[in-house]
């Protein structure tokens, strides 16, 4: 059975040298992440679309969603500026996954601001606090669903009933769980936790899970180390809330590309043609709106394969 034409849901793109733009966690000189390990490899000067479309084209990507990457930029819509002319220029992301601190009492003006882009999908208010039951960064979420926008997010364990009380206040907005939620740990009782956690996430309709990223706390996976963390989150929310993605370039760190979609499709060779569609790309279509009857990005797909 051949893999479905992909739509990658979490993909960085960076410039190091954009003028207006800042990348704290990728400056120069600082030290490793804890949890990616040795990271320098990242530190290069940047990663386009144009890299990114180069790297891939032998892999079937038909569209991609860029998940916001710059942090500590004097205005977080610059980055999406900088990402649509990408896709005006090379018909990619598709998709912009944008930064907003929906704690500050004035974000409906940044996200009006971001909106003018036509390829803005969603919001990461990439944070560790306790942001997720703080009133005034729900006040601001509240203003995600005047726009239409995802919300992207990778709670922890201990923060996923948190998740799910959100999620249940507000259901008129897609709460998409980032990296299976990023889970850190891989002994059994680790995944146990996670396994009940994310299971009870599951239970609010409105929350969709991105099965990505899985090497970033596994630096030498292999396709059985990462299999039951990928069943598991198909089986708590479905094959019709599960859709896969590549966190590029940052997963490159532990592997290639390809070697990630060819984990997905082994994993999922025992699934239905229309299941392994779902999970490959229509579910993220969906969530992004990023088909055919969308008018943002709609025209790019064939500018991205054809690269």
């Amino acid at each position: 059975m051949s893999r479905p034409p992909f739509v990658d849901a979490h993909v960085h793109f960076h410039d190091l040298e954009h003028p207006r733009l800042r990348y704290e966690w990728l400056e120069p000189g600082g030290p490793p992440d804890p949890v990616l390990g040795d990271d320098r490899p990242l530190r290069s000067q940047r990663y386009w679309a144009d890299d990114f479309l180069a790297e891939t084209r032998f892999q079937r990507v038909a569209k991609a969603v860029h998940v916001q990457a710059a942090i500590g930029s004097e205005d977080p819509v610059e980055e999406t500026r900088w990402l649509q002319a990408f896709a005006d220029r090379l018909g990619v992301p598709q998709g912009i996954v944008s930064y907003a601190d929906l704690a500050d009492p004035g974000v409906g003006g940044v996200l009006e601001r971001h909106a003018e882009f036509p390829n803005l999908r969603g919001i990461r208010d990439l944070r560790y606090d306790d942001y997720l039951t703080n009133p005034a960064w729900r006040r601001g979420y509240t203003q995600l669903e005047e726009h239409g926008l995802v919300c992207c997010d990778d709670p922890d364990v201990a923060q996923m009933p948190a998740a799910l009380d959100l999620a249940r206040r507000f259901p008129g907005i897609t709460f998409c769980v980032d990296h299976c939620g990023f889970p850190k740990g891989r002994d059994p009782e680790y995944f146990a936790r996670w396994r009940a956690a994310i299971g009870r996430l599951a239970a609010a309709e409105n929350v969709v899970v991105k099965i990505s990223g899985l090497g970033q706390a596994d630096h030498r996976w292999t396709v059985a180390s990462i299999r039951p963390w990928v069943l598991a989150c198909i089986e708590a929310f479905g094959v019709e809330r599960s859709f896969f993605a590549s966190n590029w370039p940052v997963d490159r760190l532990y592997s290639s590309y390809g070697d990630v979609l060819e984990a997905y499709d082994t994993i999922t060779a025992g699934f239905s043609s229309a299941e392994r569609e779902a999970l490959f790309a229509t579910n993220a279509e969906r969530v992004f709106q990023l088909g055919s009857d969308s008018s943002p990005g709609s025209g790019a797909t064939a500018s991205a394969l054809s690269v």
